[in-house]
Formats: C-alpha cells, sequence, structure tokens
C-alpha cells in the first residue's frame, strides 16, 4: 500500500517537480574549496547549503553561533562521506538515475505524511536548494547498493540464529513493549572519540532547541536505523542493549511524568559509541506463545507394561507430528488427537510449564494423567499477538544489523585510506 501511494503521488506531481528538476542552477559564486576528496572538492557553498537542509529538516527555530559551528563540522564531515561513498560507487560503475532520487523524495514525503511539494516549499523558504537533498539521497542510495553488492551474498543467517532471536522474544513475550527511537554515533577507535563526543553535544543542544528526533537520526546517526528516523518499532527491555535497558525505568518514570508525551534519555556509552534514546510509546505486553499441538494417549484401559514401555520408547525418539497416527497404531489401545493451535495463556500452568522449554520437533515426554499415558508433541511454536516479527522479518533485522557494521567499516577503511584534505 505505501509504494502503491508513493507511486500514485509520484504520477501527481511529476509534472510539477519536472520543471525544478530539469531547469538549470541558480548562478552562484564560487567562494572558496573547504575540503579535497582524493582531489575532489567540497566548496563553502556546498558546506552552507548543507548547514541550511540540517537546520531546515531538523526544525531548529534559532541557532547561535556555537550551534552553527558544530553544525558546520557535521555538514563538512556528511559531505566528505558522501563523496567517498560516491567516489566508491563509481569505481564500481554504479550509477544512480534522477528517477530513483526522486523516488527515494517520494518516500522520505510518505514517511513524514506530507507532499513532495510541500517538502520543495519548505527547503525554498528556508533557502536550501532542492539539488542539497538530491544529492545526499543519490549518496544513499549508491552506497546502499554498493553495500548490498559486495556483502550481501557473504552474510549467512543461520536458522539457529533466528531461532535464538526468536528464543529472547519467547521469554519476553508477556513483558511491557517500548516505541524507540535511537540515534548511534560510532567512535570506530581512541582517536575518534572528542569527535563523537562534540557530534553528540551538538544533538543534545539541537534537540534542547527543539528540534525533532526522527529529522536529527537521519542527519546525524550511525545507525541503520537512520533511514528510517532512527525508528527500531515495539521492543521489549530484554531485546535492547544493556546499557539501554537499565535506563528504561527512570526513562518510564519521565515518560509518565510528562503526561505519555516521551522521554528522552542522556547520552550512554555503548560498545562501538554513543547513543540517546527516545521513548515515544508503551504498552503492557499482549504476544503469547502459540503452539501447534497433537496428543498421544495411552488410556488407563490398554496400559500394561509392554505398552508403556513401547510408549515411552516411541517419545524417546522425538517423533514427528505427521508419525503420529503411525505411533498410536503400534501401540494396541492407544490414539492420537490433533489439537490445533491453543495460546499458553489457556493452558493449565503446569502444562504451560512443561511447553515453555520445548521446540517444534519436541515432546513433553511421558505424563501421567487421570486418563492414563499421554503427552504432547509441539508441531509449531510461535509468538502470536500485535507486532511481532515473522521469521523472515527477523532475518532482514539480523541481515541489516550485520550490514550496518560492515558499511561502516568499509566507510572507516574509505577515510583512512583516503586523502582528505580541509582548510579553514
Amino acid at each position: 500500500m505505501l509504494m502503491t501511494r508513493a507511486k500514485n503521488l509520484c504520477l501527481v506531481l511529476v509534472l510539477s517537480i519536472s520543471a525544478l528538476w530539469l531547469a538549470p542552477a541558480q548562478a552562484q559564486y564560487v567562494e572558496g574549496v573547504r575540503a579535497l576528496v582524493n582531489d575532489e572538492p567540497i566548496t563553502t557553498v556546498d558546506v552552507r547549503n548543507r548547514m541550511r537542509l540540517i537546520i531546515a529538516s531538523t526544525g531548529l527555530a534559532q541557532v547561535d553561533q556555537e550551534s552553527l559551528t558544530r553544525i558546520e563540522t557535521q555538514a563538512l564531515r556528511g559531505l566528505i562521506d558522501e563523496v567517498l561513498q560516491l567516489q566508491a560507487a563509481r569505481e564500481f560503475e554504479v550509477e544512480v538515475t534522477d528517477e530513483e532520487v526522486y523516488e527515494s523524495i517520494v518516500d522520505l514525503a510518505v514517511r513524514n505524511g506530507t507532499s513532495v511539494d510541500s517538502i520543495i516549499a519548505d527547503l525554498q523558504q528556508s533557502g536550501v536548494d532542492i539539488s542539497t537533498l538530491q544529492h545526499q539521497l543519490e549518496a544513499e542510495i549508491a552506497w546502499q547498493i554498493i553495500v548490498n553488492g559486495r556483502y550481501s551474498s557473504r552474510i549467512r543467517i543461520s536458522t539457529q540464529q533466528i531461532e535464538m532471536a526468536l528464543e529472547r522474544l519467547a521469554v519476553s513475550a508477556s513483558q511491557p513493549q517500548f516505541r524507540i527511537f535511537e540515534l548511534f554515533i560510532g567512535i570506530n577507535n581512541v582517536n575518534d572519540e572528542d569527535v563523537a563526543v562534540e557530534r553528540m553535544i551538538n544533538v543534545m543542544e539541537q534537540l534542547q532547541q527543539g528540534a525533532q528526533f526522527p529529522e536529527l537520526a537521519r542527519q546525524f546517526s550511525d545507525a541503520s536505523s537512520a533511514a528510517q528516523g532512527g525508528d527500531i518499532g515495539w521492543i521489549t527491555a530484554n531485546q535492547l542493549r544493556p546499557e539501554i535497558s537499565s535506563i528504561l525505568p527512570q526513562m518510564m518514570t519521565q515518560f509518565n511524568q510528562s503526561g505519555g508525551r516521551g522521554a528522552l534519555s542522556n547520552p550512554v556509552r555503548v560498545p562501538g559509541g554513543l547513543m540517546i534514546v527516545a521513548l515515544v510509546a508503551a504498552r503492557d505486553g499482549s504476544t503469547t506463545l502459540q503452539y501447534e499441538l497433537v496428543q498421544l494417549t495411552v488410556p488407563s484401559s490398554a496400559l500394561t507394561e509392554d505398552s508403556g514401555n513401547a510408549f515411552r520408547e516411541a517419545l524417546s525418539n522425538s517423533p514427528a507430528c505427521s508419525s503420529a497416527d503411525s505411533i498410536a497404531a503400534s501401540i494396541p489401545g492407544a490414539f492420537s488427537t490433533v489439537l490445533g493451535s491453543i495460546g499458553s495463556d489457556a493452558m493449565l500452568p503446569q502444562i504451560s510449564e512443561a511447553l515453555s522449554p520445548l521446540r517444534a520437533g519436541d515432546n513433553t515426554g511421558v505424563m501421567q494423567t487421570a486418563a492414563g499415558m499421554q503427552a504432547l508433541l509441539v508441531c509449531d511454536r510461535e509468538i502470536a499477538g500485535p507486532g511481532v516479527p515473522s521469521r523472515d522479518d527477523l532475518e532482514r533485522q539480523l541481515r541489516g544489523q550485520q550490514l550496518s557494521l560492515l558499511s561502516r567499516r568499509w566507510l572507516r577503511d574509505l577515510r583512512r585510506d583516503g586523502t582528505v584534505e580541509i582548510r579553514d
């Protein structure tokens, strides 16, 4: 539906934007070169336009001289990274078309509940040329293409990794859930720490002046969630980094005191860098473990030493649900019952406890009941409830995390191996 809306919006607005897109750029005086990246210049005009874009997109009302200096540092850093990314893209003969950049602007408009015309009008009102945004998006698209091309085939997400992620979700199935936005600034080595701290100070000052967290995350964050404005969706405490989950109680206090308007953390040192998070919503856990079950029964009337031994032996081989009928047929008087899908919250506590450590393909072993000998075979187990990711979603998340890490390392290497000359 989102893509349909985007494409419809694209068709409606294509005529209105085409004139702007194809019109020659307004004449600008070249004031000087601010930096050289492998002999490719970044002009003072480029830096000033990027500063205006940052200020406009983050919603800052007033900016003092100290903040301007920090924004200039961030603008220059972002431009240097983008030049390095586009240079790498050219080496791999990757070209980004105007149509791809335009579609990215459409997606940006849809995510922000606005239109392309409104984005252009807001930028023009702030003195920002549309080409400044285009250049940023071009670098993002090109970098994503070459990172995916270079690393995607090397990333292997195992079934075990997905199962472990599901297990963590299972443990937290009934725990409170939090809607979190994150902003991460990486520290690749000791020499980067002062720069990272300066960048974080800049972010915090802009937040205090009323800047919007999602736009700051998009401009400043080094995490893969930056493209979504830092939004990592609904999450439980034990899915967060320990350093972040430990401050959630005090953030919840702040959240409640604000009447549910939100809470913001102070900068937190986490492995690989610094992070701040915004808590924008909270809800009680509404997920549950859902089991697909088959029950095997040897009734008391048919229970003998031989049938009991045969039952135990059959269960010791971890039979699949598909073999339940054949097992029942091999034991005189035994029968199987398909129980279907049952939530753990609808079970007796002792049954839920017996099933909790089991995965698909496991069984409870022999349970002595009033009906005789019984066992439950787990055909499948999943977490059900609002916002619960599927296995495919989890695989994409894990793949995205690894790609993000490899992307940051590659960009770090490009900075280290390139020649960057910054001029005052």
